[in-house]
């Protein structure tokens, strides 16, 4: 019907729009009507215009990761007043728009993994029991090692991340995986200041976290030493998680070289991931790490 009165209202200089009406079996109080709202309907078309110009600009400030439920907290953020996501009796405006211009997130992609059981290492216990929180930052870490493949060859990563903010607070890259890449990233957390008496690292059991190497910098730097059970991913599932992410969002490609591929993954874990990518806190809705830090910062410093 509405292409009958767009019809019309096209005609409508050149024939009677009385006879158009009758011509088409349209009542002319209809065409009447459909006529005074189209303001109204140029308005919103304009306003859906401008909302999908900034939905299509915070995911390209996403590295076209963002689903929905990010782009929602991202316009909330920004002040504008958008239906929930996920309300089943109204499709939000964010998501609608969304859907009609083809803006999707990123799908992961199961990971690869690089654990190797050491022979003669000497595993912790596991004092996390797959419980992947924390009541406050630096209390608990987990570990793990990933990989980017470059023309040069493998940059191995390792990273300790923060189960309270999700911020990768020690990190380190290089050609080999050998124990001293985790010792490295470990003593990067300590150095920063971000571990609390007590903290737990928490690792699986590949050979680098077993080996006398890191067992010696632990004592050192006095953290409680924790392990998973062999050959169970689940044990170790939130960084396993962070390197989902990370591949899902740098792309899973063949870098140049292992220079470009650590500029690329210093970039991502340094300003976007702590400073703009938004994660569902349960207590406090959508937040980047660098301010669940803060949070958790403001909350410690007030019990103080």
């Amino acid at each position: 019907m509405t292409a009958a009165y767009a019809f019309i209202e096209a005609e409508r200089t050149t024939h009677n729009t009385a006879l158009l009406c009758r011509l088409l079996r349209v009542p002319r109080s209809s065409f009447c009507a459909w006529r005074s709202g189209e303001q109204a309907r140029q308005v919103r078309r304009a306003a859906g215009d401008a909302l999908a110009h900034e939905i299509t600009v915070l995911h390209v400030a996403s590295r076209h990761t963002y689903g929905v439920p990010r782009i929602h907290a991202e316009l909330r953020r920004l002040g504008h007043r958008v239906n929930h996501w996920g309300c089943p009796r109204v499709r939000g405006r964010a998501e609608r728009v969304m859907r009609e211009r083809g803006i999707t997130g990123v799908t992961r992609r199961r990971r690869r993994g690089l654990t190797r059981p050491a022979k003669r290492g000497v595993p912790a216990g596991d004092l996390l029991g797959r419980d992947f929180t924390a009541p406050a930052s630096g209390m608990r870490l987990v570990g793990d090692i990933t990989f980017v493949a470059t023309a040069e060859g493998r940059l191995y990563l390792a990273t300790w991340l923060d189960l309270a903010t999700r911020e990768i607070v020690g990190y380190s890259m290089a050609d080999h995986h050998r124990a001293s890449l985790v010792v490295d990233a470990l003593a990067m957390a300590v150095g920063r200041g971000r571990l609390r008496p007590g903290c737990i690292a928490h690792s699986d059991r590949g050979s680098e976290y077993t080996s006398n190497e890191l067992r010696r910098e632990i004592r050192r730097l006095r953290p409680w030493r924790s392990t998973g059970r062999t050959g169970s991913c689940f044990d170790n599932a939130a960084a396993e998680s962070f390197f989902a992410v990370l591949e899902e969002e740098i792309g899973t490609r063949t870098w140049p070289d292992r220079t470009t591929a650590r500029a690329e993954i210093f970039a991502f874990i340094e300003t976007f991931h702590h400073r703009r990518r938004l994660r569902k806190h349960p207590k406090w809705g959508y937040l980047t790490p660098l301010e669940t830090r803060q949070r958790h910062e403001q909350g410690h410093a007030l019990a103080a």
